[in-house]
């Protein structure tokens, strides 16, 4: 077909598929040989998605774009374009090649030019289209390619599913795919090191070209600009700004040796691309092509391991037509005997919101084996949402919710049945607030945390593309964003079926492929022991609460106002005139420009940094500063607190369910939201005021149980530490023996101050504190803390045999390891420059803080058991400490049992060569019980 009007070219962004293929999946090498083939694996599966996509439809030619070298023409203009880009990962340089083959296997025009981008040739094709007569969509969500949209020229960006027209455009820069050029030559870009004008970002850069019309008009009449900085840099920096626009100008004259005629659409040669596919070793890509040629897949011979991102062996695709609507009861008692002859079920509940305490119940999806899921609709309305009369109606071809409840519920309790979820803890407890208890669970977000905690999020989605190789329809094509959003009970019952139904498929599907790995990877007892029994002890405590007093919060956000009031005329006393305080621009300008206070550093955006870290360092020589971030911390627990905290209070209940998070920190460690409750601070007077605004109700009494230095006494036995072994068994003052043992002082002649110096260094060393940090913290110079830290490893050698061999195990594993058989990943940990520090201190303290994480793990697990037949509730974690909420009387009881599951949480797992010991307290309010 001669390339012509009505004709529809796709240009497809090859180097953009090959980075996501890479870094959306994990490692991968070909088992015959051990070559990397994890990046093509995933090209692979995306060339096929877009053959499926496009099929049938009216794409008459297209072609995926490479780049050829790293040195183009654009390297000759600056020789330091692009320089400060890292390296290609080692394993992908072996895979480029690959990849081409690839695209050539599926009978796809693979194209690429000595001495162009990729881009280049991308826009020069477009253009020649374009004046062809026919259509272009460039698959891509590359920023420098929005200079070509428009005049039947459009972007989609595949991954999001997001087509991107002159709209999408001005969107993202502020102007028309005309102006984009000048944009981005004021802006630079620091990916590509394109210089720019220093000081101007994107958006200041659209401001000035919407005023002047565009970047020539700008310079000649740079003179007018009013703010002066920004006038000298137009000014000083012209030549700049030019050679920066013809950076991120695209070549649209690029010379070609193929025409467009060469990129027509053609279908590909079963033997070549199963050819490919078999030496590949991809055994399910080769199987599902295989049976859409309808020819016989390839035998592969000891085959490679199943690939992420390919669909396991025999699962047919993910296909919303198969996924049945359950409307009737006979259908739904169908559904319930395919559910007991599994014997497990994958379940999911679509709701009104992500509030377990208030969200209504619109549906449940059930899935048995792969391809085979159901949508039950119960509480979807009809009418739009803001139609008074028709906005409750319920929807025609539902179940009633109670018939429906009534007929599940026996198989959801059954002991011999398998509940399977993802984020299991949500749906459980919002059928508990229907009476139905779910047990036992399995919750493929927590086996993959078990399995891939430091790696990537766990997240039905993330999860699906990464190790199905299927994107998941997005909740927001159904419910849309921002004021028009919908909740799910206004979304049309065909479109929930395809939705929720999709999401019971996948969460067997992932069920099925990470149950085994947890053995294989040895695993199976963290998930067992640490996290799935973990469950349900939160979802008590999540639905339990905590009552919180209105009155004292109200009263505390008031005192806070005038207090941050009369902190800000003390400011602008020091200031020596009137500002606003909470802009960190007007503070920059004040502190360096005004005041000459030294360390002065800008950013992209011109600016001055003000971050607390700036703000702590300036605090030792201007009282300024030290008031500024007493304000910024009032202003903080204003608003993160004593304001937002009324908000969170459930108007049924009068209490707050904050929501934990087990997967929230790679450590372990728990996460708590909606609202954090973990952060509340407790080293300043007005932190440690807001605990009083939670309260115990009449004839109750809040207790807390803490461990004590638990991080201290896991490093002091992960590092055989005799001394301080030694001085944990004998309950001393760990902190003053510390620094007896490094400064030489007698216990008897300790100063507060000495002490004080030995707890930061002690707490310090076990987040891989540096000299500088130190200094920082203790208000001294760098060289004497430098000395400390130097003295601290010098008298406990062990310490740093420790972070030594900890460092070499995760260089050498790819991960760290608790006492308990955790395994956090640690893929930074060969990184360069600053990450590097980063990743080593992280990987030091990941056993210490992750097994202390285990141990609480451990006693909240076994706390149910323990406290059974006690008048009370366990409300809250929060780092080392457990909160009760207790009947007056059975105080002291409460306090022993839970003491002892504490202080024996370890064992018998792990013998500890210190004691575990757990301090406690209680009160009517949680300050006066901690």
């Amino acid at each position: 077909m001669s390339f012509g009007k009505g004709c529809h070219l796709h240009l497809i962004d090859g180097s953009a598929f090959i980075f996501r293929a890479y870094h959306a999946l994990p490692p991968l090498t070909r088992k015959s040989d051990g070559l990397p083939i994890g990046a093509v694996s995933g090209f692979c599966n995306m060339l096929q998605r877009y053959v499926d996509d496009n099929a049938g439809g009216d794409v008459t030619h297209v072609a995926v774009i490479f780049d050829k070298g790293s040195h183009t023409f654009r390297n000759d203009l600056y020789p330091e374009y692009k320089a400060n880009r890292e390296a290609m990962p080692e394993d992908l340089r072996p895979q480029i090649p690959l990849t081409r083959r690839a695209t050539e296997a599926f009978n796809i025009a693979c194209k690429e030019i000595e001495g162009y981008e990729a881009d280049d040739i991308i826009a020069t094709l477009s253009m020649q289209a374009r004046d062809a007569g026919g259509r272009v969509t460039i698959i891509s969500s590359d920023k420098d390619l929005m200079q070509l949209v428009g005049g039947g020229v459009e972007m989609l960006d595949a991954m999001k599913n997001r087509r991107i027209d002159a709209e999408g455009v001005e969107e993202k820069f502020g102007v028309g795919p005309d102006r984009v050029v000048d944009v981005q030559a004021l802006a630079g870009d620091s990916v590509d090191n394109v210089p720019g004008a220093p000081g101007i970002g994107v958006k200041t850069a659209a401001l000035l070209i919407n005023e002047y019309g565009d970047l020539d008009t700008l310079l000649e009449r740079a003179g007018e600009i009013k703010q002066p900085k920004r006038r000298q840099t137009l000014i000083e920096k012209a030549d700049q700004i030019r050679l920066s626009r013809q950076l991120v100008q695209l070549d649209c004259a690029t010379p070609l040796d193929f025409t467009l005629d060469d990129l027509e659409v053609r279908d590909p040669d079963p033997d070549t691309l199963l050819g490919f596919l078999s030496e590949m070793e991809f055994r399910t890509l080769s199987k599902r092509i295989a049976a859409a040629m309808e020819v016989e897949p390839p035998v592969i011979p000891d085959a490679a391991p199943q690939a992420p991102g390919e669909a396991a062996p025999d699962w047919p695709a993910i296909d919303a037509a198969s996924h049945e609507k359950i409307t009737d009861m006979a259908a739904l008692a169908v559904w319930i005997d395919l559910v007991k002859a599994h014997g497990h079920v994958a379940i999911d509940t679509e709701t009104t919101s992500l509030n377990e305490m208030q969200a209504e119940l619109v549906g449940i999806s059930l899935a048995v084996e792969p391809g085979h899921a159901c949508y039950i609709p119960l509480g979807h309305r009809s009418g739009d949402a803001d139609d008074l009369f028709g906005s409750d109606r319920l929807a025609g071809g539902q179940l009633p919710l109670q018939d429906a409840l009534d007929a599940l519920a026996p198989v959801l309790e059954d002991p011999a049945i398998l509940k399977i979820g993802q984020n299991m803890k949500y749906d459980m407890k919002i059928l508990a607030r229907h009476g139905v208890s779910m047990s036992p669970i399995d919750d493929t977000m927590l086996m993959s945390y078990a399995l891939h905690a430091g790696l990537h999020n766990h997240g039905m989605d993330a999860l699906s593309e990464r190790y199905l190789g299927h994107t998941p329809i997005p909740i927001k094509t159904l419910l849309g964003s921002g004021k028009s959003a919908i909740t799910f009970d206004r979304v049309p019952v065909d479109d929930a079926v395809a939705y929720a139904a999709e999401d019971a498929d996948i969460t067997l599907r992932l069920w099925r492929l990470f149950k085994p790995q947890l053995h294989r990877e040895k695993v199976t007892a963290v998930y067992e022991t640490l996290e799935r029994p973990l469950v349900p002890v939160l979802a008590r405590m999540e639905r339990h609460g905590i009552e919180v007093d209105r009155e004292v919060l109200s009263r505390m956000s008031s005192a806070f106002a005038q207090k941050m009031a009369a902190l800000e005329e003390e400011i602008h006393a020091l200031a020596g005139r009137k500002f606003n305080v909470g802009s960190p621009k007007q503070l920059g300008e004040i502190l360096f420009d005004e005041m000459g206070l030294v360390g002065g550093k800008r950013g992209k955006t011109g600016a001055y940094a003000t971050g607390a870290d700036v703000l702590e360092d300036l605090a030792t020589e201007h009282d300024l500063p030290a008031r500024i971030l007493d304000w910024r911390q009032l202003s903080k627990l204003k608003s993160t607190y004593t304001d937002a905290l009324q908000d969170h209070i459930d108007p049924e209940t009068g209490r707050v369910h904050t929501s934990y998070v087990q997967t929230g920190a790679n450590t372990g460690r728990l996460a708590s939201t909606d609202p954090n409750l973990q952060n509340i601070p407790v080293r300043t007077e007005e932190g440690r005021r807001i605990r009083t605004a939670f309260v115990a109700p009449k004839g109750r009494t809040l207790v807390s149980l803490d461990y004590s230095q638990i991080e201290l006494r896991i490093l002091a036995h992960v590092a055989d530490i005799d001394a301080l072994k030694q001085a944990f068994r004998d309950g001393l003052d760990i902190h003053a023996m510390t620094a007896s043992e490094m400064f030489g002082v007698p216990l008897d002649q300790m100063t507060p101050e000495i002490r004080r110096q030995a707890k930061a260094i002690n707490f310090g060393v076990i987040y891989g504190i540096s000299g500088f940090g130190l200094a920082r913290n203790l208000r001294i110079p760098r060289a004497e803390a430098q000395g400390f830290i130097d003295r601290y490893f010098e008298r406990f050698p062990g310490i740093r045999a420790y972070m030594d061999d900890t460092i070499a195990f995760a260089k050498e594993h790819g991960h760290v390891k608790t006492l308990f058989g955790r395994r956090i990943h640690t893929p930074e940990i060969s990184a360069k420059g600053p990450r590097a520090g980063f990743a080593r201190r992280a990987a030091i303290n990941a056993p210490i803080q992750g097994t202390a994480a285990d141990v609480i793990r451990r006693a909240m697990i076994r706390m149910p058991a323990a406290i059974e037949g006690l008048p009370c509730k366990m409300l809250l974690q929060v780092h080392d400490e457990l909160l009760f909420e207790v009947e007056d009387g059975a105080v002291e009881d409460v306090i022993a049992a839970a003491r002892d599951v504490m202080q024996g949480a370890a064992a018998p797992a792990v013998r500890l060569g210190v004691p575990l010991i757990v301090d406690a307290g209680h009160g009517a309010n949680w300050a006066e019980a901690h």
